[in-house]
């Protein structure tokens, strides 16, 4: 069991903790409740041998043997290695986000070296590319967005910093311990490190509710720490922690009150945009913005009291005098602790920051602890760095192995623990605990660093099987599911890599890494939904709006429509995995959509540049382009026949529409 480790020793009297005269008591905990597999201690498994020729040729490394294990117990065999054309666009895909050219197709496919896999492995690991792939995972997990939601959707301006940071650390291959301290913590451990406070701008990323003139700072208050404390479950434990913000967890043994020990944790912290601005840049935007401000205030303390069309009339000069408050400084969107304002927490009734019981100070999840392990009191210096202490503690039993999981997820379309954010009860149970278990010490003690974890899995002959198999009819019948990797998944694309291919393969993608968010055209029946339409300011240079998604701006009100059609995730709430369904909208999207539409007119042209007036051309070119390989006779007959009825335009179009396209197998 873990004990929280302290960085320094608290500074202030452990009666700062107290708001009232009750303290909630320590709770205590079954064995049975201690003995549920998620929570026991790292096994360390012995990597399983083979006797029969076949089966020790085809267990490469570690990976193979725990797959070929479980594959054996249920009769089944893996299926025959996919073809090349068919690995390097996977590859490409899952480690990179972008389709390979022709060329880089050509070369690997003609490469006859022994050791072309591995090589190949080894550069996508090194392209820039990764990282903004295996950001946007992290994006996802942690609801990364732009703007506060709800009603105002006010814009975080510089909240762009925090993606940039989260790109720049995975193409590093930052430890994974590092990364998450530094993004509960960077603030506390290097107040004066731009890159630090950067990172701890995570506590910032939820929804924020503002309401102008009628702001409960109680109820606002309450709701921060909600989202600051629900992250970490979901993000770096993996448990759902949530649960039990309103009464004990109904199936986990996580108590009401260890969410409030753990929300304790961020009791001081606040809010707080570093300029990076000059002195003389702030004092000119002073300036600019008190007579802007004067005139807010001024119409606020006007709309007191009126009601009706009244209402909605100082409402519309509201917006107008907001609209005159120049555009903010460049600023670090951060936090930091202030504890003359930490805010005492209590155990609340139903979740209702109204209704306050017992008060709590800070402590990690009972249930991975000691019995009887004391709270520390709010007050305590430096709290989420002592927090991120015991999360990164390479004994934790959940940390890697949540992680080890997300990485196996992103590879193979389905976790080993096919519930990512919840290995709690109600969550799946692993389909290969031993595998799961090595991954996670493989993890440790590389140092958490996650390309060597990559590397062990990407080298296996389990991730380079084909999608189908010989024995499909036997094996769909075990396991349709495919949970015990008998064959590689074939999956969509999501909805940014649809976007990111189509502009690859039409010539138009701008690679430019990092930077503020681009905003591109929408339908103005979209902006005008907005509380302010000057929000969405289209970014003027056109070559902008050909970079890759992870730089659009995400604002919560207003998701593109490409994107959200194709199951891009909301923005709210931790998405650890995206769904992917199938409706009439996307079909609508790809031959009506004013994008796709851009991007056939744009392959049209380079079909024609490319390949000339030769229509039998055209289609090797485009089939290769979009599909990594030529097609097949059949395809070409098609292909042919649609060319000498339809203009090469509307081919191009029907190529962004292919499976083969869409699809990565």
């Amino acid at each position: 069991m873990l004990a929280p480790r302290s960085i320094l020793p608290g500074l202030l009297a452990a009666s700062f903790l107290l708001a009232s005269g009750e303290v909630a008591p320590l709770e205590t905990y079954k064995p049975q409740e201690r003995n549920y597999w998620a929570f026991k201690p790292r096994s360390k498994p012995l990597v399983p041998a083979f006797t029969n020729p076949a089966d020790r040729a085809w267990t490469e490394n570690p990976v193979d043997a725990f797959v070929l294990e479980r594959l054996h117990k249920e009769g089944l065999r893996p299926a025959p290695e996919a073809d090349r054309p068919t690995l390097i666009r996977r590859l490409y895909f899952d480690l990179t986000g972008l389709p390979p050219s022709t060329a880089e197709v050509d070369a690997f496919v003609n490469d006859a070296a022994p050791d072309a896999w591995p090589r190949l492995v080894e550069r996508l690991l090194g392209s820039p590319r990764y990282g903004e792939k295996w950001g946007r995972h992290w994006l996802d997990l942690v609801r990364f967005a732009e703007s506060d939601g709800f009603e105002y959707d006010n814009h975080r301006s510089d909240a762009w910093r925090y993606r940039d940071y989260v790109i720049r650390s995975f193409n590093e291959d930052k430890p994974y311990d590092r990364f998450v301290t530094e993004q509960l913590a960077g603030d506390e451990i290097a107040p004066g490190d731009e890159e630090m406070r950067v990172a701890s701008g995570l506590q910032r990323l939820g929804p924020l509710r503002l309401n102008a003139g009628n702001q409960e700072v109680a109820s606002s208050r309450s709701e921060v720490l909600i989202e600051m404390t629900n992250v970490v479950g979901a993000a770096f434990l993996g448990v759902t922690v949530g649960c039990a913000r309103c009464h004990d967890h109904k199936f986990d043994p996580i108590r009401h009150s260890d969410y409030y020990r753990l929300q304790a944790y961020f009791a001081a912290t606040h809010a707080d945009n570093v300029p990076v601005a000059s002195a003389s840049e702030q004092a000119s935007w002073t300036a600019k913005a008190a007579d802007a401000k004067a005139e807010v205030e001024t119409i606020r303390r006007a709309m007191k009291g009126l009601e009706g069309d009244a209402r909605k009339q100082m409402a519309k000069k509201l917006r107008a005098a907001q609209e005159k408050m120049p555009p903010p400084l460049p600023a670090l969107f951060s936090v930091r602790d202030d504890y003359s304002r930490a805010t005492p927490i209590h155990i609340l009734a139903r979740g209702d920051y109204r209704d306050q019981g017992a008060a709590v100070g800070m402590r990690p999840l009972g249930v991975l602890l000691p019995e009887g392990t004391p709270e520390r009191p709010i007050g305590t210096e430096y709290p989420r760095a002592e927090l991120a202490r015991w999360i990164t503690d390479p004994e934790n039993p959940l940390t890697a192995r949540v992680m080890a999981n997300r990485v196996w997820l992103h590879h193979f379309g389905r976790g080993i623990v096919d519930t990512p954010n919840d290995f709690g009860r109600m969550g799946g149970r692993p389909s290969h605990p031993e595998l799961l278990d090595y991954l996670a010490n493989w993890l440790v003690d590389g140092g958490w660093r996650l390309k060597p974890l990559h590397r062990l899995i990407l080298l296996s002959n389990a991730y380079r099987q084909a999608s189908t198999s010989p024995l499909v009819a036997a094996a769909m019948e075990k396991d349709p599911n495919n949970k015990l990797v008998w064959r590689y998944s074939r999956r969509r694309l999501e909805a940014e890599e649809i976007r990111d291919a189509a502009l690859a393969v039409s010539g138009r993608l701008n690679t430019k890494l990092g930077g503020p968010s681009v905003i591109v055209p929408v339908d103005q029946e979209l902006v005008n939904l907005l509380y302010k339409p000057s929000q969405w300011a289209v970014t003027p240079a056109a070559e902008e709006h050909d970079r890759r998604s992870v730089y659009l701006i995400a604002k919560r009100n207003l998701r593109l429509p490409f994107m959200e059609v194709f199951d891009a995730p909301d923005l709210q709430l931790s998405c650890a995995r995206r769904e992917s369904s199938t409706h009439a909208p996307q079909a609508l999207e790809l031959l009506n959509g004013g994008f796709t539409n851009q991007m056939a007119d744009a392959l049209a042209e380079r079909l024609h540049k490319e390949a000339g007036d030769d229509a039998a051309a055209q289609v090797d070119l485009a089939y290769r382009l979009a599909a990594s390989r030529p097609p097949n006779a059949r395809e070409k007959e098609l292909a042919l026949e649609f060319l000498a009825a339809q203009p090469l335009r509307e081919f191009a179009l029907a190529v962004l529409n292919l499976n083969a396209f869409l699809y990565v197998n």
